[in-house]
């Protein structure tokens, strides 16, 4: 069983959004902090949001005013929305915990931002 199951990255234009979502299994989102990271080419993996256990959210820089995390309990899920995209936003989309021990790392989700 994959324990973080990303989804819902696609190819957009500049100024266009998308909804990352991903799904957690044999964890607890809601126990965890959670986080998104992207890899863009030739590039290392980096954090992209943070959400704690109590819904306070942090972004890096980059992202700050244009991405939200949030979290379903319910459905165990948390979600990434991606607002006024850009060509640098073009990467490979990831969720896990936002400290180690990490879980096992998904597929992860393409986002490709066409200029």
């Amino acid at each position: 069983q994959v324990p973080l199951v990303e989804s819902g990255g696609g190819l957009v234009q500049a100024g266009g959004s998308l909804t990352l979502s991903c799904v957690a299994s044999g964890i607890i989102a809601s126990d965890n902090v959670m986080a998104w990271y992207r890899q863009a080419p030739g590039r290392q993996r980096g954090l992209v949001a943070v959400i704690f256990r109590g819904g306070t959210t942090t972004y890096t820089d980059s992202v700050e005013g244009r991405f939200t995390i949030s979290r379903d309990n319910a459905k165990n899920t948390v979600y990434l929305q991606m607002n006024s995209l850009k060509p640098e936003d073009t990467a490979v989309y990831y969720c896990n915990k936002y400290s180690p021990p990490y879980e096992h790392w998904g597929q992860g989700t393409q986002v490709t931002v066409s200029s």
